[in-house]
């Protein structure tokens, strides 16, 4: 049985990396924007 276990790791492996080389390597999650503080000119006021 751990012949058989090995083998399925390796065909995993290959099968991953052929994947990889076909679609380019696995999409990492983006990272979270940092919010950045903006100071925005006060509107005037008309009367």
């Amino acid at each position: 049985m751990d012949y058989i276990e090995k083998a399925l790791e390796q065909i995993q492996e290959w099968a991953r990396k052929l994947i990889e080389t076909l679609l380019g390597p696995e999409a990492e999650p983006e990272s979270e924007l940092i919010p950045v503080p903006v100071n925005e000119p006060q509107r005037r006021q008309r009367r």
